[in-house]
């Protein structure tokens, strides 16, 4: 086929880290199969062209963010978000922050900046999203499976079942290790060596590229089928159940780790997929 009769995708960034651009940039399949024709980091013209599919990444912060989004979804016959920032706000939209958002709300010292919004939005509070693509960033393979639609592939449910570690009925820890303590054994769940991973209600596809090297998965990817449908707490009181039947730790131990900086990004963003006053989202729509 030739170049310019390939189907064609940009990549619209709103407020985010360029990450999940990053991860898309170390594929190079999509190369000689899509023709890239907007991208802030490699292409770019002074908006987003006519295309078949559209990425967002990034979560909506500013006006400008959402004049931009409005703007592009119009040239586009396929909405895809992409990563925790478009899908739930991100790291942006962490926590009460009223004191930050006073600061940015402030006229004094402003010249010429786009105005902040009172929150970090995910997109599809604006516009009407077709699929979402979950991972902060996504992986490689994830982008490839999104642009090549490949319904062969069968997703796993879980982290869990890509991790290989095995469960072990017998190892009950009494309390929690930090992150980055203690010696991993490279075949044994990390649970069951007292790491708080939350891999076993994490939507798989990730091929545990973080579980399988000892890193416990912080659920990045977000809840798997089983919960996307339902309240967050949902997914959260499953964590929690994970750990009391394969630990001794104490439940409040456990409740005050699943509350800590290191997942509430996920937990507490990523994973609100059925919002008071917002329909769920689709498992169908979600790769």
């Amino acid at each position: 086929m030739k170049r310019e009769e390939l189907p064609s995708f940009a990549v619209l960034q709103l407020s985010g880290c360029a990450g999940c651009e990053v991860s898309l940039l170390n594929a190079d399949e999509w190369i000689d199969q899509y023709k890239l024709v907007y991208m802030p980091l490699v292409v770019s013209s002074h908006q987003v062209p006519e295309v078949d599919v559209l990425l967002i990444s990034g979560g909506v912060r500013t006006n400008e963010d959402a004049f931009n989004l409005k703007r592009a979804v119009k040239h586009a016959r396929k909405v895809v978000a992409v990563g925790t920032c478009a899908i739930s706000g991100g790291i942006s939209n962490l926590g009460n922050r009223d004191n930050i958002r006073q600061f940015f709300l402030a006229q004094g010292e402003r010249v010429h900046l786009p105005s902040m919004l009172p929150k970090c939005r995910p997109i599809d509070d604006l516009v009407e999203v077709d699929r979402y693509l979950p991972g902060c960033p996504p992986t490689p393979d994830l982008f490839m499976t999104l642009l090549f639609e490949d319904t062969d592939i069968k997703m796993p449910k879980t982290v869990c079942q890509e991790c290989g570690r095995k469960k072990l009925k017998d190892m009950k820890p009494k309390h929690l290790l930090g992150f980055q303590q203690g010696q991993v054994d490279p075949d044994i769940c990390l649970v069951n060596q007292g790491y708080l991973c939350v891999g076993s209600s994490t939507r798989g596809g990730c091929k545990a590229i973080c579980t399988r090297p000892g890193h416990p998965c912080v659920g990045c990817r977000g809840p798997s089928d089983a919960f996307i449908e339902k309240d967050s707490e949902v997914w959260f009181k499953s964590i929690q159940k994970v750990f009391e039947t394969m630990t001794d730790v104490p439940p409040e131990e456990i409740d005050e780790g699943l509350r800590s900086p290191q997942l509430s990004l996920f937990l507490f963003q990523f994973a609100d997929y059925a919002e008071p006053g917002k329909a769920p989202r689709s498992k169908e729509k979600i790769l």
